[in-house]
């Protein structure tokens, strides 16, 4: 009997080696050793759904290739300009968004949205795809100031922008950060604040501002920059070009804030 078992199972082991090995199974492998390996049919099944739906995937890399093995979905992230529109920079950021296929947010000041021609740089930020905000209308500390002049710096300026691009205001970027909560019972915007400031503003060094954000980049950050000074603009694209080679895609703050 004890023979019996002993042979029983050597042809078991036998007829497992002849199905799987010969042809090993699509997702399977065999090493340099000649040991099967086996990919789990709920990761196989994964795989192949991402693929079919279009997903940017990245497949895992061996440590033998020298780089570092990532999977899933590509990164996002948010590039935001405050305190435009400007009538000489804005439109060159506008080209070069357009020119790579990146879509941004803007938060607005509504005494530059009223200067000569700025209406139309406005327009074309919605025609574009661009998600457009509010920054208030003299770019003011609104927690020093009355509730109703910060309910009318906020009122003013989603009504300018709805009136040039035909869509509602949901988004604020409240000047220095700084909010005040109970204005959200009057005024049905969202405070949208930030993860990366390279304080843009504060130089004229091109370099540096793409250096802090580049190095500080991760998933779901939030970019903070201003599309009224040429540095910040040359900087903006560079920053594009640099973290899009990275595998970073580009998104509106909305699709951040949603998910």
């Amino acid at each position: 009997m004890k023979r019996w078992m002993q042979g029983l199972g050597l042809v078991y082991v036998l007829l497992l080696f002849g199905i799987f090995v010969p042809g090993v199974a699509k997702g399977n492998s065999v090493n340099d050793i000649g040991e099967v390996s086996f990919l789990p049919k709920k990761e196989m099944e994964e795989k192949e759904d991402i693929k079919e739906r279009g997903v940017t995937y990245i497949e895992d890399v061996s440590e033998s290739s020298g780089m570092q093995a990532v999977k899933g979905e590509a990164p996002k992230i948010a590039l935001t300009f405050d305190d435009g529109p400007h009538a000489q920079y804005t439109p060159v950021l506008l080209d070069g968004l357009k020119e790579r296929d990146v879509k941004a947010t803007f938060f607005l000041i509504g005494e530059n949205i009223e200067k000569s021609g700025n209406g139309e740089i406005v327009k074309r930020e919605g025609e574009e795809g661009h998600l457009i905000g509010n920054h208030t209308y003299h770019h003011v500390e609104i927690t020093r100031i009355s509730d109703e002049a910060a309910y009318e710096e906020i009122v003013n300026t989603n009504e300018l922008i709805t009136s040039l691009t035909g869509k509602p205001v949901e988004y604020m970027r409240p000047p220095f950060g700084l909010w005040q909560k109970k204005l959200e019972e009057r005024i049905h915007v969202l405070p949208v604040m930030w993860t990366i400031d390279p304080l843009d503003w504060a130089t004229e060094n091109v370099d540096e501002i793409v250096n802090k954000v580049v190095t500080n980049a991760k998933e779901n950050d939030i970019i903070l920059l201003h599309d009224c000074y040429s540095s910040s603009v040359k900087a903006a694209l560079r920053i594009v070009d640099l973290l899009q080679d990275k595998g970073f895609r580009f998104v509106t703050v909305d699709e951040l804030i949603v998910e």
